[in-house]
């Protein structure tokens, strides 16, 4: 099932964050968050935002998450989100991503907007594959820009278009 996140989910969620700061490159945060650190993150997607944050449940658990952000403050961007889907460490290659990103698209597909914008450090195969697997297509990409676990690493950015108007 995928649904909105609620209040409740904030802990589940950021112990699958939390899982990806301390061992992973997949986020360039290099502290864990705590639970109302979490929250207060989910409550400015779903309320100054006004854009989705979705849970995926297997067997009543939160098994992985999937948000889009505002991808720049100025008025020109307003059509144009950028999105982050993460799961369970145990629960790769199952398909769950691709679920909450069709998800996540559709809705703002529905929503009206026009540019998805998903950030990849790379390297990253998996979720790359997961991109273009959904029609994203690489549009950027950054030499060097972050510095996690004593190394250089590259940021690549993958776009989907959802109108043409």
């Amino acid at each position: 099932m995928i649904r909105p996140a609620t209040t409740e989910d904030a802990k589940a969620i950021a112990t699958i964050y939390n899982h990806y700061i301390l061992h992973s490159h997949a986020t360039f945060e290099t502290e864990p968050i705590d639970v109302p650190e979490m929250l207060s993150r989910i409550r400015k997607v779903q309320n100054e935002f006004a854009l989705p944050w979705l849970v995926k449940e297997e067997s009543g658990v939160v098994v992985g998450y999937a948000y889009a952000t505002q991808w720049k403050p100025r008025k020109a961007y307003e059509n144009t989100v950028e999105i982050s889907v993460y799961l369970d460490k145990d629960c790769a290659g199952k398909g769950y991503g691709k679920h909450l990103y069709q998800e996540l698209i559709r809705q703002l597909q529905g929503e009206g907007y026009h540019a998805v914008i998903g950030g990849i450090s790379l390297p990253n195969e998996s979720s790359v594959k997961l991109h273009e697997s959904l029609g994203f297509q690489k549009v950027a990409h950054f030499k060097e820009t972050g510095f996690k676990f004593d190394r250089w690493i590259d940021v690549g950015y993958w776009e989907l278009i959802l109108t043409n108007d």
